[in-house]
C-alpha cells in the first residue's frame, strides 16, 4: 500500500476460475469453479504460481465462487470449510513454491448467484462472518469482495467480511445484466444502480481500496470518471474479457496482451496504482503488465497517502 500511495504500480493476478476452466477443469452448476480446490488441486496450484512467476503481487484465492448459498445451489454444502481452506493454502504453497514471500495471499468474497436467488441480507451478513473467518485462518492476508453488483448486499457481505480483522479492498462490477459494454452502463452497477451510490455507501467503512473488476475493458474508463472524483484512496482494476455463456466461460475474442496492456496505461495515467486482470486473462497479460513497473514512481499522488491505510500484511 505505500508502494501505491508513492506512485507504484502493484501488480494483481489474473482470472483464476476461467485458467482453471481453459486447463480442463469442469465447472459446477451453480458454483462454477468453486469445486477445483478440492477435485483439481494441482492445476489450481499452478495457476496460482505461473501467476507469481509472471509478475503478480496479489494473488487472489479462488473463493470467489465458494460462499455457502452457491455451494448449496450446487449441492456441496458440506464441503464449505474444505473448499474454503484448502483454496487459500493453494495459494500460499504456491507462493512457496515460486519462492516469492513477498507476494501477498488475498481471498475473494461475492454473493453472486447464478439462479438469481438471494439469501436474505441477515443471512448473507452471517454467511459472510463464517466465510471470512475460515479464508482468515487458513492464511489469507487480505479479503477482497468481488462482483459487488447492488448496495445492500454489498453493505451486508462487507459488515460479515470486516469482522475477520483483515484489510479488505471493494470490487465492484459494472456493465449490463450480461457483463458485455452497452451505451451508458460503466457508470452503474450490473443491477441497474449508480455506480455513484456505490462509492458513496463506502465511506463509512474501512475500506482500503475500491476495485473496478470483472467489468468490460470498454467500460473501465467510464468507471473511473465515476470513482477517481468521489474516491480519495487508493483505486484497483482487474478487467475482464470474453463473455459467460452457458455456465462456460467463451474465450474467443479475448483481448491481446498487448492491448490490455494498452488500457492499462491509460488506467495508469490516471492515477490507478494496482492493476490486473479478471476472467478472460491469463498470465500472459500480467506478464504484459510488469512494464508498467518500468515507468518510475510518480510521486505526489492525489490518492490518500499510506499513512492513512491499514498495511497489508506479508
Amino acid at each position: 500500500m505505500e508502494r501505491a500511495a508513492s506512485g507504484a504500480t502493484v501488480l494483481v493476478d489474473g482470472g483464476t476460475g476461467t485458467e482453471c476452466e481453459r486447463r480442463g477443469v469442469p465447472v459446477l452448476d451453480g458454483a462454477w469453479s468453486g469445486s477445483s480446490a478440492l477435485s483439481h488441486p494441482e492445476i489450481l496450484r499452478d495457476v496460482h504460481r505461473d501467476y507469481v512467476v509472471a509478475g503478480a503481487e496479489v494473488v487472489i484465492a479462488n473463493t470467489f465462487s465458494t460462499h455457502r448459498h452457491a455451494l448449496e445451489t450446487a449441492g456441496v454444502a458440506a464441503g464449505f470449510e474444505a473448499y474454503n481452506r484448502r483454496a487459500v493454502e493453494l495459494a500460499v504453497e504456491a507462493r512457496t513454491a515460486a519462492g516469492a514471500d513477498e507476494v501477498v495471499v488475498a481471498a475473494g468474497i461475492s454473493n453472486w448467484t447464478w439462479t438469481g436467488e438471494h439469501p436474505t441480507l441477515d443471512e448473507l451478513r452471517r454467511q459472510s462472518v463464517e466465510q471470512a473467518a475460515v479464508l482468515a485462518a487458513a492464511g489469507a492476508e487480505l479479503l477482497i469482495l468481488e462482483m459487488m453488483v447492488d448496495v445492500e448486499r454489498m453493505r451486508a457481505t462487507l459488515e460479515g467480511a470486516a469482522t475477520a480483522g483483515l484489510p479488505i479492498w471493494v470490487g465492484l462490477s459494472c456493465g449490463s445484466g450480461d457483463g458485455r459494454p452497452v451505451e451508458g452502463a460503466g457508470a452503474s452497477l450490473r443491477d441497474g444502480e449508480p455506480l455513484s451510490e456505490a462509492v458513496a455507501a463506502l465511506a463509512d467503512h474501512e475500506v482500503e481500496v475500491v476495485a473496478i473488476m470483472h467489468t468490460d475493458v470498454a467500460l473501465v474508463d467510464e468507471c473511473l470518471d465515476v470513482v477517481l472524483p468521489a474516491w480519495d484512496g487508493p483505486v484497483a482494476v482487474y478487467a475482464h474479457s470474453g463473455a459467460f455463456v452457458d455456465n462456460r466461460w467463451v474465450f474467443s475474442g479475448v483481448i491481446s496482451p498487448d492491448e490490455y496492456l494498452r488500457h492499462a496505461q491509460g488506467w495508469s495515467a490516471r492515477g490507478v496504482r494496482l492493476i490486473g486482470g479478471c476472467c478472460g486473462t491469463g498470465p500472459e497479460h500480467v506478464q504484459a503488465l510488469t512494464s508498467l513497473q518500468d515507468v518510475p514512481p510518480q510521486g505526489g499522488s492525489a490518492r490518500r497517502s499510506a499513512s492513512a491505510t491499514v498495511a497489508v500484511p506479508r
